[in-house]
């Protein structure tokens, strides 16, 4: 099990980063990603304390921590600036918060964020195909949320990326406890979507391979 997109109470969560890993723990999750959400008034202080969080918690437990974060609402032109500012204060995954269809984003934040260079766009809700073949081009992974509200669009999602070759991604967009989940659980979610269990399959094992070949890597330097 692995959950690239989870927030703590340093941002809209409830959770310290200590307690989110060991209720992760419990459940046997592999690799873990802290990604709270930062526009340019908390950037500067939310990633600092993330990566301090991973390198403190690290080296006390068996789960592969990943400091991240996740670029929200935010104008379209500062995208990439910040994905840029959030890689050099420490953040090894950048997510950008997508066009979901229970809030009021942007018009346009989806292409922005993928044209930025982040490395999932989180819920990116009613998709274009215009833009999941861009998210193919640019190596951007778009997410399948088990998040109530934004998993509303997960149909829609899989379909665009079995269109368009559009990489898949499972995340829970955790903020508290009940948010969780399993191994299990994930698959049904995926399943939910309308992805065949071959295709749960191959998303799990491109997620392991990824983070191995890139992510993790990249923390160790």
């Amino acid at each position: 099990m692995i959950d690239f997109h989870t927030h703590t109470l340093l941002s809209d969560g409830v959770l310290l980063p200590a307690e989110l890993l060991r209720r992760y723990e419990a459940l046997g999750i592999k690799i873990l990603a802290f990604a709270d959400h930062v526009d340019h008034s908390n950037i500067d202080w939310v990633v600092p304390r993330l990566v301090e969080a991973v390198r403190k918690l690290g080296p006390h437990t068996k789960v592969k921590l990943i400091p991240a974060c996740e670029l929200t609402h935010i104008p379209l032109d500062d995208f990439k600036p910040l994905a840029a500012q959030a890689r050099k204060l420490g953040a090894r995954l950048v997510l950008g918060h997508g066009e979901t269809v229970v809030e009021p984003v942007k018009p346009g934040t989806n292409r922005a964020a993928i044209l930025a260079g982040v490395d999932i766009l989180a819920h990116p809700g009613l998709i274009k195909d215009e833009d999941a073949r861009l998210a193919k081009e640019k190596g951007v992974f778009l997410e399948i949320s088990a998040r109530a509200g934004h998993s509303l669009a997960n149909g829609h999602v899989a379909r665009a990326a079995e269109q368009t070759g559009a990489r898949l991604v499972f995340s829970t967009d955790a903020h508290e406890p009940g948010d969780l989940c399993s191994l299990e659980k994930a698959g049904k979610v995926l399943r939910g979507a309308g992805l065949t269990s071959q295709a749960v399959k191959r998303i799990f094992l491109d997620e392991k391979k990824w983070v191995e070949g890139i992510i993790i890597r990249k923390v160790k330097q």
